[in-house]
C-alpha cells in the first residue's frame, strides 16, 4: 500500500491564520462560512478558511481606497515603493520553507518545484521590479517652441487581482509587484484551492515596509468574492489568470459596474510542432514530457497537442509512451517526486472525463487514462497519451488541465500551421526546426502570444507573456510591458506662447 507524508502535519509548524488581511492585519470575517482547505495528496482538511463575501470585500476595497488616496504609497518616491518591494523578494528566500511547503500541501505540486521553480520564480520577479521601479522615464511630446507636452504615467487606483491555484506564489507576483511598483493599491483574491500562501506573502508585504491598506487579501470563492470584486465601482481595474468562461464573466461586470479595465490571462491549447528536421530530434521528443507531463499538465501553456511530422510520427509515440511511463505520480512532499496529485477531486473527475470522450470519438488510448494511488485519499490520475486524434476532437480542442497528451500527425509544414491554429485558444506555442526560415514563418504565422523555437516553456521575467484570441488580452504579464495596465496616461499641454491657441 502506498502511503505519503501527512500533510496536516507538514502546515501545523506553520500555523497560518486563514482569516481576510485587510489594512495591514487578519480580521474576524463578515460571515461564519467556511471553505475546507483540502491537501489533494490525501484529501485531507489541511485548514479551515473563512469563505469571504461582498461584505469583506467592501471593507479591503474601502482599506485600499483610502491608502491610495491619501498618498502613504503612491506618493513615495519610486525608489523608495521599489526597495520595499525587493526587501520583500529577501523575505521570501527568509521564508522559502514554509511557502514552499503550504504550496505543495495546498495545490499538490511536487515540493521540488514549490522550492525550485515557483518561490525562484517569485523571489525573481519582485527582485526584478523592485530594481525597476526608478528606471522608466515619463516623456515630452515634440512641439514646437511654443508649448510643452508632457505625458506622465500615474497609477490606475485600486487594482482588484484574481490568481489562479496552480502558481500561486509566481503568478501573485506578476500581478502584485508591477501593480505595488506602479503605486496603486491591491485588493487579491486568490483561488479557493491555495489562499494560505497569499495570505503569508501579505504579512511579509507589511514586514517588508509596505503600509497598512495597500495590499489586502480576501479569500473566497470565485463566484462570490469574486464576483463583487470585479463589480466594485471602487475597483479601477481587474488583473486575471484562470479559465476562459471566468474571463467573459469579468468582462460582463466591468460593463455592468464602472467599465473598469480588465486584463485576461486566460488559458490555452498550446502545439508543440516537431518537425522530421529538429536540430536534436531525440532531445525535441524527449522535452515533450516536461511539456504535458510537468505540473500534471495543471498549465495553462501544457503542449497538450503534439504535432508530429509524419516522418518521424513512430517514434513519437514509442517515445510519448515512455515518457508516461516515467512521470508516474507519487507524494508530493517527497523530495524525489516530479509528478503529484491533481488540485481536487472535481479536477480528477472532469480529466477521466475527458479521457473517456476521447475514447468515444475513436482515439486510440495508448498509455495511462486511470486514477491511481486512490488508496492514498489523493486525487493521482496516470499520465495519458492518445494517438490518431483529429483537431476537431473534443481532447484536441478544450482545456483539459490535465496530463492528457493528443499526439496529432501533419505532412508539411501549410498543414502544421493550419492544425496549430484551429483553435479558439492563442497563447502559445512552439516549433522544432533547424530550417531558420521555416521557424521564422511559422513564428510569424502562428496567433499564439508566445512561440518557442527549439525550445519549450523557456523566458525569463524580461519577456512579456499573454495571449490572442480567446486566451486573454488587455495587458501582458512580466516585463516592463506589465507595467501598462496598472497605470494611466496623463497629457499636461503648456502654452509657452503669449497667449491664445498654440499651433
Amino acid at each position: 500500500m502506498t502511503t505519503v507524508h501527512d500533510p496536516v502535519a507538514a502546515v501545523e509548524p506553520i500555523r497560518p491564520d486563514a482569516r481576510p488581511f485587510i489594512g495591514g492585519e487578519h480580521v474576524d470575517p463578515a460571515s461564519d462560512r467556511l471553505i475546507e482547505d483540502r491537501a489533494p495528496a490525501t484529501g485531507a482538511v489541511v485548514a479551515e478558511v473563512p469563505a469571504g463575501g461582498t461584505e469583506d470585500v467592501d471593507r479591503a476595497v474601502a482599506a485600499a481606497r483610502e491608502a491610495f488616496e491619501d498618498g502613504r504609497w503612491r506618493d513615495l518616491p519610486p525608489r523608495r515603493r521599489g526597495q520595499v518591494i525587493a526587501r520583500l523578494a529577501e523575505l521570501l528566500v527568509e521564508h522559502g520553507d514554509e511557502l514552499a511547503t503550504l504550496t505543495t500541501v495546498e495545490m499538490g505540486k511536487p515540493i521540488r518545484y514549490s522550492s525550485k521553480v515557483d518561490l525562484v520564480q517569485a523571489e525573481t520577479t519582485y527582485r526584478w521590479y523592485g530594481e525597476l521601479a526608478d528606471k522608466r522615464y515619463d516623456e515630452v511630446s515634440p512641439t514646437g517652441p511654443d508649448a510643452l507636452g508632457l505625458i506622465t504615467r500615474e497609477p490606475v487606483g485600486v487594482v482588484g487581482a484574481i490568481t489562479p491555484w496552480n502558481f500561486p506564489l509566481m503568478i501573485d507576483a506578476w500581478k502584485l509587484a508591477p501593480a505595488l511598483v506602479a503605486g496603486n493599491s491591491v485588493v487579491l483574491k486568490p483561488a479557493e484551492q491555495s489562499p494560505l500562501v497569499s495570505l503569508r506573502v501579505a504579512e511579509l508585504a507589511l514586514e517588508a515596509g509596505l503600509p497598512p491598506g495597500v495590499l489586502n487579501v480576501v479569500p473566497g470563492y470565485g463566484e462570490e468574492a469574486g464576483r463583487a470584486l470585479a463589480l466594485h465601482m471602487d475597483v479601477d481595474a481587474v488583473t486575471f489568470t484562470g479559465s476562459t468562461a471566468v474571463g467573459k464573466l469579468l468582462l460582463e461586470y466591468a460593463g455592468k459596474s464602472n467599465m473598469k479595465r480588465v486584463s485576461l490571462e486566460t488559458g490555452g491549447k498550446t502545439p508543440n510542432i516537431i518537425f522530421a528536421d529538429a536540430p536534436d530530434l531525440d532531445f525535441a521528443l524527449s522535452a515533450v514530457g516536461f511539456a504535458i507531463f510537468w505540473m500534471t499538465g495543471e498549465m495553462c501553456v501544457a503542449g497538450s497537442r503534439l504535432l508530429v511530422q509524419r516522418d518521424v510520427l513512430d517514434a513519437a509515440v514509442d517515445k510519448a509512451k515512455e515518457l508516461a511511463a516515467s512521470w508516474m505520480p507519487g507524494d508530493p512532499l517527497d523530495p524525489k517526486t516530479k509528478a503529484g496529485p491533481v488540485v481536487e477531486e472535481e479536477a480528477l473527475e472532469r480529466i477521466l472525463g475527458y479521457v473517456d470522450k476521447g475514447v468515444e470519438e475513436g482515439a486510440e488510448l495508448v498509455a495511462g487514462g486511470r486514477r491511481v494511488l486512490e488508496e492514498t485519499g489523493g486525487w493521482y490520475v496516470e499520465p495519458t497519451v492518445f494517438t490518431g486524434v483529429r483537431n476537431d476532437m473534443t481532447i484536441a480542442q478544450e482545456e483539459i488541465f490535465g496530463p492528457v497528451l493528443a499526439i496529432i500527425p501533419f505532412d508539411d509544414e501549410e498543414e502544421a500551421l493550419r492544425i496549430a491554429n484551429e483553435t479558439r485558444y492563442g497563447l502559445s506555442a512552439a516549433v522544432w526546426t533547424r530550417d531558420l526560415a521555416r521557424a521564422h514563418r511559422m513564428a510569424r504565422a502562428l496567433r499564439a502570444g508566445t512561440v518557442w523555437i527549439n525550445n519549450f516553456d523557456q523566458a525569463d521575467i524580461t519577456a512579456p507573456f499573454g495571449g490572442f484570441k480567446e486566451s486573454g488580452f488587455g495587458g501582458k504579464d512580466k516585463g516592463v510591458h506589465a507595467l501598462d495596465k496598472y497605470t494611466n496616461l496623463k497629457t499636461t499641454w503648456i502654452n509657452l506662447g503669449r497667449g491664445g491657441r498654440s499651433t
